[in-house]
């Protein structure tokens, strides 16, 4: 299972690392998602939400 957010689907996106000398070599930066439970449709879900969307109240937590 991938660490996506299940509400807003942010995830891993891709960067570089750059040195003092200025080289770049790939990177990947990972979201901030937590697993939390959750209501989603009446029903209690456990799932990776994003920090972003648990701070502005887009979930329920249970």
């Amino acid at each position: 299972m991938s660490r996506v957010c299940s509400i807003c689907g942010k995830g891993q996106t891709a960067g570089n690392n750059v040195s003092h000398s200025h080289r770049k070599t790939k990177r990947t930066f990972a979201a901030n998602v937590q697993k939390v439970t959750y209501k989603k449709e009446d029903k209690v879900v456990t799932d990776y939400v994003c920090t972003r969307c648990l701070k502005s109240d887009k979930i329920e937590r249970v």
